[in-house]
């Protein structure tokens, strides 16, 4: 037996354990040159089968793999033949082997008292009923920063944390089932994807609770720097494949081709018109769902500051409003969100209005939440559209940008 290697009694029952029953996790901790390589492995459900996750931690970055048994065999005997001074835990639901390999290549194993452990492949038991609970997240949120190496929320990340949650819990029920092609890919784009927090928490819990099996979602922005730094993330959660980040505005995106298939449009904080040219690019698309959260909206206020354009029965209701700066802010927001859910109203979708996080968390909390449904073009939505519009002798940019489509 060479220097460092574990004897084959010792290797064969570290495999018995791991592929049997009971089995928790595996953590693996080599020292090498004054730093050190961790490797865990566990079992996980991911589309509801049992699968292996493997979560590589060198020196400062972290890596995450699922395998299935055969691939997560051969991954194991990678870890037993690792050489060099070692430590590796094997917790399992009836005792804890513990073996340490010393520098001199001495190996020591030591077993705990025989257990009684309840376990189960599922998600972490939480207090909170929260989508991020959902499923098993941790390695997620140790990829995207919001947690730290022990798993807890880090305390500079709780608002981001929160904030996906809320906007994960609109994510429309029962998709998987009103697919009318079950085996086709689900296909979303994220509109200004930033660090794509978002769009990595989206894409686990589509494809861990949502139930559908194939998923991809094309992340787009215009700064090369997030988007070089959300690849790393896609490759370090092993999803590059099915999550994909391209740069670039949304009014020149095409997902897939001249003729793309798209399923769900997903913008959050999409600064002014960009939350318009999201909205317009789902129509075009024929996207069934829309989860949009509009952030900074000046392409009205420009318009409503100038009061004396104004028809008249407008300028003597709303003069004392429109007058003050923060209040014509304020309520050109409120309308900017109006036109835009009666336009969606008027094109086919039913749009809901909703306050989709706390106000504490952000001021930028409202959320248009919209699924292709009904029938296009209804006379109430337009003339309800058009008395608001031209009651303050405006045209939305939004208007402007589908004016081909909605032929008002």
């Amino acid at each position: 037996m060479e220097k460092f290697e574990l004897d084959e009694s010792l290797a064969e029952e570290i495999r018995a354990r791991v592929f049997g029953e009971g089995f928790m996790k595996l953590v693996q901790s080599v020292r090498r040159g004054g730093a050190s390589f961790k490797i865990s492995l566990r079992p996980v459900l991911i589309g509801g089968r049992k699968r292996f996750q493997a979560e590589m931690v060198d020196e400062g970055q972290t890596q995450v793999k699922n395998f299935d048994e055969k691939d997560a065999r051969d991954g194991l005997e990678e870890i037993i033949a690792q050489k060099g001074a070692r430590e590796l835990h094997l917790i399992t639901a009836t005792g804890d082997l513990h073996v340490r390999v010393t520098k001199k290549g001495r190996v020591m194993a030591s077993r705990s008292a025989p257990m009684e452990r309840k376990t189960a492949i599922q998600p972490h038991d939480r207090v909170k009923n929260t989508p991020l609970n959902a499923f098993d997240s941790l390695a997620l949120l140790r990829a995207l920063g919001i947690a730290d190496g022990s798993g807890a929320i880090r305390a500079s990340m709780r608002g981001k944390y929160d904030q996906i949650n809320e906007f994960l819990k609109h994510v429309p029920s029962g998709i998987a089932e009103k697919r009318r092609d079950p085996g086709a890919v689900f296909t979303v784009v994220d509109c200004g994807c930033g660090k794509a927090y978002l769009t990595f928490a989206l894409y686990f819990h589509l494809v861990n609770v949502a139930g559908l099996e194939k998923v991809k979602i094309y992340g787009v922005d215009r700064r090369e720097d997030v988007i070089a730094a959300a690849r790393a993330t896609a490759q370090a959660l092993d999803c590059a494949s099915d999550v994909v980040f391209e740069v670039g505005d949304i009014a020149g995106f095409s997902p897939g081709g001249a003729k793309p298939i798209v399923d769900m449009v997903v913008s959050l904080h999409a600064c002014d018109t960009a939350t318009d040219e999201a909205l317009a690019k789902a129509v075009e698309w024929r996207a069934r769902y829309i989860l949009s959260a509009p952030c900074c909206q000046h392409e009205l206020q420009k318009d409503m500051a100038d009061i004396a354009s104004r028809p008249v029965q407008a300028r003597e209701a709303f003069a004392g409003l429109l007058r003050q700066s923060i209040l014509r802010e304020r309520f050109c927001d409120i309308l900017t969100d109006s036109f835009r859910a009666l336009i969606m109203r008027i094109l086919g979708f039913k749009c809901q209005v909703i306050e989709f996080v706390s106000s504490d968390a952000t001021a930028r909390n409202i959320m248009l939440k919209c699924e292709y449904g009904i029938a296009p073009r209804q006379g109430a939505a337009i003339a309800e559209y058009l008395a608001l519009r031209d009651f303050f002798n405006v045209t939305p940019w939004l208007e402007k940008r589908l004016a081909a489509l909605l032929k008002l």
